[in-house]
């Protein structure tokens, strides 16, 4: 389990395509306590650590993977926001995030007002109904508060600190990002499906 709290923002070291997947080094930086077996969000994707050695991490990604998220169009040297899961004993930031992505959206626009920025995203239609204004959407990773609605796009407010520390400061439009919406939603409708 993830809260959407940004830790680092590392880099892609090096990519290797496999027969139905990739493996990526992931330069992690200071972020330390990560072992063998342990889950890491990338860009929001819960992955699993199967090598880490001296500030890097190697990861492996399915198939599955690659088509509900844009991990596929990584390459090396790209920015990743870095999260590790939070430990029972921690304090919750953020919201609850499971590392699951439900898919991508695409950035529409990137509207600058001196340090902050507004980013509409495009959503595809089957996650529009779990997305509501002043509710909670992870995009790319990072935990936001959904400042509007309209139609199959959906506004955040950027602050300057989340603009620094993660990939949304370099997103522009066109962009691809993965996007988990509240699991909260999900189970509500479910159990309501069921009455």
């Amino acid at each position: 389990m993830f809260t959407g709290i940004v830790e680092h923002l590392g880099a892609v070291a090096s990519v290797a395509l496999k027969d139905h997947g990739r493996s990526i080094v992931i330069d992690v930086g200071p972020l330390d306590g990560i072992a063998v077996g342990d889950s890491l969000a990338v860009n929001g994707v819960c992955l699993t650590a199967i090598e880490v050695d001296d500030g890097v991490v190697g990861v492996e990604i399915v198939e599955e993977t690659l088509v509900r998220s844009n991990l596929g169009d990584l390459a090396a040297g790209d920015p990743v926001n870095l999260e590790r899961a939070m430990a029972a004993n921690g304090r919750f930031d953020g919201h609850l995030v499971s590392g699951h992505v439900d898919g991508t959206g695409r950035i529409g626009s990137v509207s600058r007002v001196g340090d902050e920025a507004r980013i509409a995203v495009e959503v595809p239609g089957e996650l529009t109904r779990y997305l509501v204004e002043k509710g909670s959407v992870t995009v790319d990773g990072v935990s936001l508060t959904i400042a509007g609605t309209v139609g199959e796009t959906i506004e955040i407010a950027l602050i300057p600190h989340t603009l620094a520390v993660t990939t949304l400061g370099l997103r522009k439009p066109g962009d691809t990002v993965n996007l988990e919406v509240d699991v909260l939603a999900k189970y509500v409708e479910r159990l309501l499906e069921s009455r």
